[in-house]
């Protein structure tokens, strides 16, 4: 049963007055750090730039409220970028608050179940895939407002971006492309001067100063989107029907396993950091209710990121009180500074998530894996990164955890085997006594060894279990099997139905936990006979011996 457990409770337990001003810088600079990539991810998630900062003043106050980290931070991260422009697109901001909603249910739904484990089963290479993908759609809907180009609203797919992007390129803005290049220097060069100074906010007022500077005719945020409101909305909830909802359920249930794979990675990488354990169930269940109330006030959705997860520790972050000062600074700065942000250029903030896209792209982890990785898991890789580049991340994902499921299936039925054990006459044993160790096995009695799964992708090699003209016994030993699945269960059960019609007596060996458990379950222990089962093969061998005298 899930026990509703938040890491605030506990962390203010024991809360000295040290840690308490440690967590308000921590928060001040993950503020600061949030807030041009707040204005950025919504921009590029085809919002209002302001959503961005709401998201993390509402969605990043409670998943610190109620999360199941103490330094996890939550806000507009980049894995939801292509998902949420594509409701967005579709549908309108009206669309998208009701789709935050939808996937708020699920992942408090998954923090309920307890499926917070679940996740680890899905591969690297599907979450590397698609992450490199969202990277790609990222950098293609930013090559516009970087190059300044003169095209209308560009399509929803990366491939369909590129192409129309590609098709305006002699329409290219100096200026802008200038203020762009400035920002993404700064980007790239920064972390290497210094390690203390936000590079992404630095790259704003870098590219701000010299747009101005200089006045080069460069499009802003105050020229594209004019004034944006300094306060937050009153909430509101949507405006939802039956068929709405049903057509965002597919993007709403990406939308939260994105939002759930990110937030848990970001809870991982701290944990590392600080020595601390998360509770996942209870960050689930608090990513579901920040989404759920980013839908009422209107705000993209949020999850946790480990770029500020890990500055907030970095920093000296240890409760969720610094999350929760992050917001109350976020907040500040867009009641009182709000109207200075009408002056970033649109450039810069293409820059910043130009950059951001580079990042998600792991290319070292591409490339080690192309090195490393056995072809099979690179195919998969490939496939879902691709998959997701040409037709979306719902498909990417789909056809991903398909081919890496069906993969492990080939893998798991390699390693199955069945073998019948080799037979020696006593003359045979005399001359070589190298053979003496081996066991005696009484007359018309043959002995098969099992070893791996047991399920449905392996049950060709159950064929090979077969009982000659006169056999009156057949010992299965199983202490290499330990799992077994119904479709393995059901052959058995086919296999003993034929021994009993022959006068053949089944004895299974070494019958591991989990297969003895399906098998008392399923009748198969009371209809081969208890007597049968045997915990070890001299025992089955003895049991034989009696059968056959």
């Amino acid at each position: 049963m899930f026990k509703w457990n938040p890491k605030l409770i506990t962390s203010l337990k024991y809360y000295p007055r040290r840690q308490f001003l440690r967590d308000i810088k921590a928060g001040a600079i993950v503020a600061v750090i949030a807030f041009p990539l707040s204005f950025a991810l919504a921009i590029a998630s085809g919002m209002s730039p302001v959503t961005g900062l709401y998201s993390a003043i509402v969605g990043g106050f409670l998943v610190s409220l109620f999360g199941g980290s103490k330094v996890n931070i939550g806000g507009a991260t980049a894995a939801t970028v292509m998902t949420v422009s594509t409701i967005v697109a579709r549908e309108g901001a009206a669309g998208l608050a009701v789709a935050s909603i939808l996937a708020g249910i699920f992942l408090v739904l998954f923090g309920a179940l307890k499926a917070g484990y679940l996740l680890k089963f899905i591969p690297r290479t599907i979450t590397l895939g698609f992450t490199a993908a969202i990277g790609m759609g990222i950098f293609s809907g930013q090559i516009k407002g970087f190059l300044g180009l003169r095209m209308g609203d560009l399509p929803v797919r990366t491939v369909d971006k590129l192409m129309a992007s590609g098709a305006a390129l002699g329409t290219v803005h100096l200026p802008t492309l200038a203020v762009g290049l400035l920002a993404l220097a700064v980007l790239f060069l920064m972390p290497k001067i210094s390690g203390k100074v936000p590079p992404s906010l630095t790259a704003i007022l870098a590219a701000t100063a010299a747009a101005h500077g200089l006045n080069l005719p460069v499009a802003t945020i105050g020229s594209v989107y004019g004034e944006l409101p300094s306060h937050v909305p009153a909430p509101e909830l949507p405006e939802i029907n039956y068929d709405l909802v049903a057509g965002l359920v597919p993007e709403s249930f990406t939308l939260a396993v994105l939002i759930a794979i990110v937030s848990l990675l970001a809870c991982v990488v701290t944990d590392g950091m600080t020595g601390q354990q998360h509770d996942s169930n209870q960050e689930l269940m608090a990513q579901g209710i920040a989404n759920i109330f980013c839908g009422v006030f209107g705000a993209i959705p949020v999850a946790g990121a480990v770029a500020r997860a890990s500055n907030n520790v970095k920093n000296g972050g240890r409760t969720p009180v610094a999350g929760m000062f992050h917001s109350v600074v976020v907040l500040v700065i867009l009641l009182c500074f709000l109207p200075l942000a009408s002056y970033i250029p649109m450039a810069a903030l293409s820059a910043v998530l130009i950059q951001v896209a580079f990042s998600m792209s792991n290319l070292p982890e591409f490339v080690y894996m192309a090195k490393n990785a056995p072809k099979s898991d690179f195919a998969v890789l490939m496939t879902t990164t691709l998959a997701g580049i040409l037709v979306d991340l719902l498909f990417a994902v789909e056809v991903g955890m398909v081919a890496a499921a069906f993969l492990f299936m080939s893998r798991m039925s390699d390693v199955t085997s069945v073998r019948g054990w080799d037979y020696y006459t006593e003359e045979q044993l005399a001359n070589d006594p190298g053979r003496l160790n081996l066991r005696l096995v009484p007359k018309r009695t043959l002995v098969y060894e099992l070893e791996g799964p047991m399920f449905f992708a392996s049950v060709g090699e159950f064929m090979k279990i077969t009982a000659t003209a006169g056999t009156r016994v057949v010992i299965l030993r199983m202490r290499g099997v330990s799992t077994i699945d119904i479709t393995a269960l059901k052959y058995l059960e086919e296999f003993e139905k034929r021994c009993r019609k022959r006068k053949i007596t089944l004895l299974m060996s070494h019958v591991r936990e989990q297969p003895l458990s399906m098998m008392k379950k399923a009748g198969f222990v009371t209809r081969v006979g208890k007597e049968n089962f045997c915990k070890n093969i001299d025992e089955a061998l003895a049991r034989a011996e009696e059968i056959v005298k």
